[in-house]
């Protein structure tokens, strides 16, 4: 029930977590969302993280959402045929100085807002989403649970 991570590194941005620990924050993305629905995750789930610069991060954000601007997370969810057996859940796509800089906007630990950015990748790789206000309860309830087992800080405080 281990997470493979597949790491890119394409930013010499600073403040950016090690694949260890990503694998970490990943790792329990995965398990708390097992927690909620034991088969909503693969045995054996795989990640590929790929971690840019604004560039690569804009370039991104207009191919794919039409928005001429970098973006803290991309989640591009893998859904494999039927005749290929692939634990692959997909690719994320983390824009480390937009991070950052909404870490410091933000007046947040730019690690809890890796680990938070990071979780709500993943979950949106695993078909969580937030378009309604509905959705968006179940999702934020569980980026919080997450994140506390973390030790990270509650990333929707001051939305109250």
């Amino acid at each position: 029930m281990t997470l493979e991570l597949d790491y890119q590194r394409a930013t010499e941005a600073d403040h950016i977590p090690d694949a260890a620990a990503c694998a970490k924050i990943l790792q329990a993305a995965l398990d708390g969302v097992r927690q909620q629905d034991a088969g909503a995750v693969e045995d054996e789930p795989e990640i590929t993280l790929r971690i840019v610069g604004e560039d690569e991060g804009r370039n991104l954000n207009l191919t794919y959402r039409g928005r001429d601007q970098a973006t803290n997370v991309l989640s591009f969810p893998f859904d494999a045929p039927d005749h290929v057996d692939s634990h692959l859940l997909g690719d994320l796509v983390v824009c480390a100085p937009v991070v950052e800089a909404e870490a410091a906007e933000q007046d947040k630990p730019v690690d809890a807002h890796w680990a938070h950015m990071l979780i709500h990748g993943a979950l949106h790789l695993l078909g969580y989403d937030h378009i309604t206000d509905k959705d968006a309860q179940i999702m934020e309830r569980l980026e919080r649970d997450i994140l506390a087992r973390l030790g990270c800080p509650d990333p929707y405080a001051g939305d109250q």
